[in-house]
């Protein structure tokens, strides 16, 4: 398999699934302003969509989408324990949080990336993260993960998107479970790995 990503960016979700899963792989970063991935090639010729992730099966096919591709990782190494048993309750609880995540978290951040975002634009963005924070500081109390004890994918996906929110100065300490988890999740052997991979920490 072969996952494209940007360093940093929400593929960073579907690489420390890989690492935690324990599959072989290799990578490519993409450049998304120019569409080119490192090696020089129209990246659009891969995912038309032009955005990161896209992971290459071994057959040629692409899957794109992080909470579909973080899945798929999952399914290949049942004994990981990355996602809850298809058909289950729980799995349907693992997609009720990869879905809040994408739609309700990561599409909120868009404008505090958006070089054309007025002042006013990017404090409502961080308003409303900040109420969708409170959401999940809430559910995770009494919690070690998401989903309870064991780690998922849902758990790097939340993870990815904290780091944004350090990134564009939002302080963590407002939410103590979210800062707590953060913590817990960042020194984890495959999350060390992936950000190292990546040029995100030494």
């Amino acid at each position: 398999m072969k996952l494209f990503l940007t360093p940093g960016a929400c593929s960073l979700s579907p690489h420390i699934a890989l690492r935690e899963a324990g599959l072989p792989f290799d990578f490519e970063q993409v450049d998304l302003k120019t569409k080119t991935t490192k090696s020089g090639a129209d990246y659009r010729q891969v995912n038309p969509k032009g955005a990161v992730p896209a992971l290459q099966l071994d057959n040629g096919q692409v899957l794109t989408e992080g909470p579909a591709i973080v899945q798929y990782i999952a399914d290949q190494k049942p004994a990981a324990k990355l996602a809850p048993a298809a058909g289950t309750l729980e799995r349907y609880r693992l997609q009720e949080w990869l879905n809040y995540i994408c739609s309700e978290l990561h599409k909120t951040f868009v404008p505090l990336f958006n070089p054309a975002s007025t002042e006013d634009q990017k404090q409502a963005a961080k308003t409303m993260i900040g109420a969708r924070f409170d959401h999940v500081n809430k559910s995770l109390a009494g919690k070690q993960y998401l989903l309870g004890e064991g780690f998922t994918v849902a758990d790097g996906y939340l993870f990815v998107i904290l780091t944004w929110a350090k990134h564009v100065g939002m302080d963590l300490s407002r939410w103590p479970e979210l800062n707590s988890f953060f913590d817990r999740i960042f020194k984890r052997d495959a999350v060390q790995s992936a950000m190292k991979a990546e040029g995100l920490i030494k």
